[in-house]
């Protein structure tokens, strides 16, 4: 699990699937009201709260987007001003506002351009041609589509042995980067480079 606090009254957590696993949760059991959940849910709350000393009370409002590859992002936003809490509700109180939303894009991140190199000369043996390559603060991500019929385990075991699932949406990435090539990218690189 991966925290990030976004602004004063806004963060970010990033679970891996394998985050999910180790709790014995699927991807599909969080859009389920659970008890393994609201323990997941709690177990945030109180890492946020020891690392970023983001404490969450009253209502707060939970943005859940599944990256259909790398795992999930969950957006945590405190609807009130710490002062504007009322104060006949006990500190575990917490009134959720849940919005759902999935990802088929799958973006990893890699430290160099050599990296990307490695990895697309696996990626070939699966038949994937396609992908993008943007540079973003020293980094290039790699991203495809989900629009192929492969085994996703397969796919994002080599897409991880050189680099790392990203929580950057595919419009930030877009925005900010710099695309260093648009379509094809891995049957660009199969023909410059391997």
């Amino acid at each position: 699990m991966r925290l990030e606090r976004l602004n004063y009254d806004k963060i970010k957590i990033f679970l891996t699937t394998d985050d999910l696993k180790d709790r014995g949760l699927t991807k599909e059991d969080l859009w389920k009201d659970s008890l393994k959940v609201h323990q997941l849910f709690r177990d945030m709350m109180n890492e946020a709260s020891e690392e970023l000393g983001f404490k969450a009370h009253g209502p707060i409002a939970v943005e859940v987007y599944s990256l259909h590859a790398q795992g999930m992002v969950v957006i945590v936003t405190n609807s009130q001003a710490e002062n504007e809490i009322d104060e006949d509700f006990s500190d575990d109180y917490i009134e959720m506002q849940v919005k759902l939303d999935e990802n088929f894009d799958i973006i990893y991140e890699y430290d160099s351009f050599e990296d990307i190199i490695q990895c697309a000369k696996y990626l070939v043996h699966l038949q994937i041609n396609g992908g993008m390559i943007v540079n973003y603060n020293n980094k290039f991500y790699l991203l495809l589509n989900d629009n192929q019929d492969i085994n996703i385990d397969n796919l994002v075991a080599i897409l991880a042995e050189y680099g790392s699932p990203s929580t950057l949406t595919v419009h930030r990435l877009k925005e900010y980067g710099n695309i260093i090539m648009k379509d094809h990218a891995i049957k660009t690189i199969k023909h410059y480079f391997l």
